[in-house]
């Protein structure tokens, strides 16, 4: 187990919140809920059928047949009237384990949910976005990795954050940014190291031309503007952004090539290709996608997640509740 899980593990056990599975029809979230329970890292709800889920020491419900399902639909229908959600329709809605879950934390019944390990990222967010809706001061919700690795040397002992591995697929110039910033944040609060941010290229400082690496180029001056306070630089390409003497020939000027910890992707094809090529070829544990910008903590699982990936990101999302 990696050190960065150790201290998520640590700093959940010290504070526990509620956490909501609505997936409680898949052998992993079984699986994962036992191994949460055993070492008393959240206090777990799982929605499901109570017949059909053995997780003893976690609260199971079924929303279909829940004595709060009323009370929920009516919370449900005040929030979205105006989009022409009709009372009926509400109540039909928390019935879906999702919408369930998502009311809970709504509500105050629990603290974060995390879904997706047989449901897309789209069934995770949609009810997050129309429910919970967006943090203050956040502009855009996007996602990261937190990509635990053998080779110590890079990051914090190992560790680093990729972003946006998972979600908005071509962002412009100013959702990068906005990306860059709300990485730089979320390693803040799970980190011990100060963050520092590599806007990743195929360029180096303007080495060479095209729309992807004026984009980044354009996104670090933004981000800048933004969080001049951040250190964080780019256009970079990724051996100038890890190794200093890479970055010393290429961007001598520059304080992040060589310390990076965030590795900020240009857009998600790259995002995507890139933590994959890391968890398979070095042997990293991946930890995500987890969400950034949601009003209180929701985060969604790869599908070909296993039961101790779920167990780290709830971990991860107690964590985050802690700091809500």
């Amino acid at each position: 187990m990696s050190e960065f899980l150790d201290r998520m593990k640590s700093l959940a056990k010290a504070d526990k919140k509620t956490i909501v599975l609505p997936e409680g029809e898949d052998q992993r979230t079984i699986d994962a809920a036992k191994i949460i329970v055993e070492e008393d890292l959240a206090n777990l709800v799982i929605l499901g059928n109570p017949a059909e889920i053995d997780a003893p020491g976690a609260v199971v419900i079924d929303p279909a047949t829940s004595d709060k399902r009323q009370a929920y639909a009516d919370a449900l229908y005040e929030l979205r009237k105006a989009k022409g959600m009709t009372p009926e329709q509400a109540y039909e809605q928390v019935a879906d384990n999702t919408y369930y879950g998502t009311m809970m934390v709504k509500l105050g019944d629990a603290d974060g949910l995390v879904s997706g390990a047989c449901h897309s990222t789209a069934n995770t967010l949609r009810p997050a976005l129309q429910i919970l809706k967006t943090a203050p001061g956040t502009k855009l919700v996007s996602s990261f990795f937190i990509m635990c690795t053998p080779a110590t040397e890079y990051g914090e002992n190992g560790t680093l954050l990729f972003a946006d591995c998972g979600l908005n697929i071509a962002p412009d110039a100013d959702q990068l940014s906005e990306i860059a910033i709300s990485s730089a944040a979320t390693w803040k609060s799970l980190m011990s190291d100060e963050p520092v941010v590599a806007m990743l290229s195929y360029s180096t400082m303007g080495s060479a031309g095209g729309d992807t690496a004026e984009k980044v180029q354009e996104a670090t001056r933004l981000a800048k503007e933004k969080a001049p306070e951040l250190a964080l630089d780019g256009d970079l390409q990724l051996d100038a952004a890890l190794e200093a003497s890479v970055g010393l020939l290429k961007a001598p000027t520059s304080k992040v090539p060589g310390n990076a910890n965030i590795l900020v992707f240009p857009d998600l094809a790259a995002g995507n290709i890139g933590y994959k090529l890391v968890q398979r070829f070095a042997k990293a544990e991946a930890y995500g996608p987890v969400l950034q910008g949601i009003a209180k903590p929701v985060n969604d699982l790869s599908r070909g997640c296993s039961a101790e990936d779920i167990v780290g990101v709830v971990a991860i999302t107690a964590v985050q509740a802690q700091m809500a």
